[in-house]
């Protein structure tokens, strides 16, 4: 495990003096019940934790950087950089699934994969490097990670909007999203789901919850009508 961890700090850029809060922060429910750690063997009151943290750190940042904005439009801005699809986002662009520990039954399920559990993990690995590191240092991964290609995130939040205002300066009919396939049990199911633009299949996206899946698939017709 310690050689995975050192790939990892190298990633992020941030070395641990306390490695275990590194590992704590990998640690999702699922391995922590598996291997009887408890319920506080898990990353879950570091995520707590590095929820706060961020909030203060994206508020800290858009405040800044938008002197113009009132407080409204930063709210949704900030809502649109640290909501779950963004950060699993941002995880997945420097790899942090593949270093987390799951339960074998959550790893087979797809729990890697999983926005939930991803964006969960980055906010535990946040509020560890707080802990062990400080402000500054928090700060610099959230900059380099988080914040970064903001354009791009803002589209994640706002794809259906975004669509809808597309669509409707070239005169087509209103988008339908149209749910293609639902597969799995109940407490883990994925939807896939077409954003359909006047008949035709713009973009395809699957999500865990029927919403995540249309945001998903307006995300991809835009996409692709950009082009």
């Amino acid at each position: 495990m310690t050689k995975k961890l050192e790939k990892l700090e190298q990633i992020i850029g941030y070395t641990f003096q306390n490695k275990t809060l590194l590992n704590q922060a990998l640690t999702h429910s699922s391995y922590a019940n598996e291997k009887k750690l408890g319920k506080l063997g898990s990353n879950e009151r570091l995520e707590f934790l590095g929820d706060a943290v961020l909030e203060l750190i994206s508020s800290d940042y858009l405040f800044a950087k938008f002197p113009q904005l009132p407080e409204g439009e930063l709210t949704k801005k900030r809502a649109s950089l640290v909501c779950e699809p963004s950060l699993a986002y941002c995880a997945r662009e420097f790899g942090l699934p593949g270093f987390l520990l799951l339960g074998k039954g959550e790893d087979m399920t797809g729990g890697r994969n999983r926005d939930s559990i991803v964006s969960d993990a980055t906010e535990a690995l946040l509020g560890a490097i707080y802990l062990d590191g400080g402000f500054a240092n928090a700060k610099e991964f959230v900059l380099r990670f988080i914040l970064n290609d903001m354009e791009h995130k803002q589209l994640f939040y706002d794809s259906k909007t975004i669509l809808q205002e597309i669509v409707q300066e070239d005169g087509s009919q209103p988008v339908e999203y149209v749910l293609v396939k639902e597969e799995g049990p109940d407490h883990n199911k994925n939807f896939t789901v077409e954003a359909m633009v006047n008949g035709k299949n713009m973009g395809c996206g699957s999500g865990h919850t029927k919403k995540a899946a249309e945001q998903a698939a307006a995300y991809q017709a835009i996409r692709k009508m950009r082009q």
